[in-house]
């Protein structure tokens, strides 16, 4: 893996903030990385947001370049893409099925080996097969419908919050959880290598 997207919404705030933090954390652990950053809806050539600068700045990091609307070309481009939600993997995923083998949230992709994973495979099994026996006018047995339920329960939300339009010490907050697992994406590189 040498090119990662990270994607958000509108790639003033979580995505470019990620990016300059995964860049920073790269280019420490001497990981050769390409990093670009999108949104899956936004325009072209917005700047990023001042309260994520200001996060940014606060950790010595670069600001990344000017917001970017996700594309079929960048989608091509990466060996890795990373969204800060489900729903923007899924927005990704709708338009570029191609993708799947290499769409994560971020969250998900640093807990890869985790037990964790183990459940959230069995209950995305569980889940696709209520959807088949809703359509056939079945339903999950009552063990398998509280398995479904219990693993649910279990499974951590693999979402980063938009901290668009809130105080500094929100995008702060954002950062400082972004920087966490960012760093274990990281030391996960280095076992993959």
């Amino acid at each position: 893996m040498n090119r990662v997207l990270i994607v958000c919404t509108g790639n003033t705030c979580r995505s470019p903030m990620a990016e300059a933090m995964l860049r920073d954390l790269a280019a420490r652990n001497g990981k050769p990385l390409e990093i670009r950053s999108a949104g899956v809806a936004t325009a072209e050539g917005l700047p990023i947001s001042p309260n994520a600068a200001a996060a940014l700045r606060k950790r010595n990091l670069a600001l990344p370049d000017r917001s970017s609307m996700l594309s079929a070309d960048q989608v091509v481009w990466a060996n890795l893409i990373l969204t800060m939600t489900s729903g923007h993997k899924r927005a990704i995923l709708e338009r570029f099925p191609e993708a799947l083998s290499k769409t994560y949230t971020l969250k998900e992709y640093a807990l890869r080996g985790d037990p964790v994973m183990d459940d959230v495979a069995e209950a995305e099994r569980l889940y696709s097969e209520w959807q088949v026996r809703q359509t056939l006018g079945q339903n999950l047995t009552p063990e398998e419908r509280a398995r479904l339920f219990e693993l649910q329960r279990r499974i951590p939300d693999f979402d980063i919050a938009d901290p668009f339009g809130g105080p500094l010490s929100v995008y702060e907050q954002c950062a400082d959880e972004m920087e966490d697992i960012l760093m274990t994406l990281v030391e996960k590189l280095d076992r993959d290598s």
